[in-house]
């Protein structure tokens, strides 16, 4: 509530904070706000705009030479960009996500830091990862994790520029800081077992070897294309959920718990003229546009998406999906933070009820493209 202070009271406000003290009957409805005020608003980034500054990038610096250790363009919330430096490359309170270009033959250096990290390949054929002494291949529609300080670098043994979401913890572990981060003596860390050899173990989909029944960080490093988009396939033979339409989650499974640890990682289908009805949770959200057309209603103001796009939801955001296809599935990659709020017991979810559960359309976002 609005509040009048005589202005000796003010002053006295100002002499207070001259001392590095603070009123509390002044300042306790910005410390106990009703519901979240997330700084991070609603935004989309279209696919044209990233790839036309990866592609200057490309040209500008290669990787792994000395000039650059990640070709990398990363997405700042604007209600985020008077946080220094750079908003904290948040693109949400939490999470930093970026869309990260190698070029045949590059080689990003390996390095391991206390955020914890994963990747969503979007396209090109020839990438590869190392992480934690194994050799992982990258293919299109694959989700890959990378622990809190594991060693991992990349390579690119193909003939064309490969390229894949990156969703790191940073922001919160900036905002916690307790950041470290540590360089390998060698370009590449040295290799322990067999290429993807966490892969040829967990061929059966859901069993697992009997060694993994102890927790373990990360047992599986990559989660294949065929595999995830089977498994939402199958789910069509099933009731589609009113608000997210069909959607897996990627689990550690030798815990059962989300396969990153702090990040959450989802994969969505949204059948053809799908209608989502809308909610709002306290956890934040990134989505990548992996496959198919549509638009999101984020408190009232429609983002329209197609392949390639990224968008985010903040926390305690109205949100519903629509798929514009009458003919095509649309597939929407998404990272959250949901395993930091349930650990503190912090999340909370409410449906929509008006209107049958649908926002009213009040605008359309105008995206940022190319000049």
């Amino acid at each position: 509530m609005s509040q009048q202070w005589t202005k000796e009271l003010e002053e006295f406000h100002e002499e207070l904070l001259s001392v590095n003290l603070g009123p509390l009957w002044a300042d306790i409805s910005w410390m106990n706000t009703i519901e979240p005020t997330p700084k991070a608003v609603p935004y989309l980034w279209k696919s044209e705009l990233i790839m036309s500054y990866l592609e200057r990038a490309e040209t500008l610096l290669e990787v792994g030479t000395g000039s650059a250790e990640r070709r990398a363009v990363y997405l700042i919330n604007p209600g985020m960009k008077h946080l220094e430096p750079r908003g904290w490359g948040g693109a949400t309170q939490t999470l930093y996500a970026a869309v990260q270009a190698v070029k045949p033959g590059e080689i990003a250096p390996s390095h391991r830091h206390t955020a914890t990290a994963l990747r969503f390949v979007l396209k090109g054929q020839g990438g590869f990862g190392r992480v934690g002494g194994e050799e992982i291949t990258f293919e299109p529609g694959d989700y890959l994790i990378t622990p809190s300080w594991i060693w991992h670098d990349h390579t690119n043994k193909g003939n064309e520029t490969v390229f894949w979401m990156d969703c790191l913890d940073t922001p919160f572990i900036v905002a916690m800081d307790v950041s470290f981060t540590e360089f390998h003596p060698d370009v590449q860390q040295p290799l322990f077992v067999q290429q993807d050899y966490s892969s040829k173990r967990y061929q059966g989909g859901m069993v697992r070897p009997i060694s993994d029944r102890k927790p373990h960080p990360a047992p599986l490093g990559r989660y294949k294309w065929g595999l995830t988009k089977q498994a939402l396939e199958g789910m069509k033979e099933t009731p589609v959920d009113p608000v997210d339409g069909y959607a897996v989650e990627y689990i550690n499974p030798s815990t059962g718990k989300d396969a990153d640890g702090r990040i959450g990682a989802r994969m969505q289908l949204l059948p053809p003229g799908f209608k989502g009805k809308a909610h709002r949770h306290v956890h934040s959200n990134v989505y990548c546009v992996y496959k198919g057309q549509g638009y999101t209603v984020m408190n009232g103001v429609r983002f329209d998406w197609k392949e390639g796009d990224f968008f985010v939801i903040p926390p305690w955001t109205w949100h519903e999906h629509v798929n514009t296809s009458d003919t095509e599935d649309a597939f929407l990659f998404s990272t959250n933070d949901l395993p930091i709020l349930e650990a503190f017991n912090f999340e909370r979810q409410e449906d929509y009820k008006q209107n049958d559960g649908h926002q009213i359309i009040e605008k359309v976002f105008e995206p940022v493209m190319p000049k």
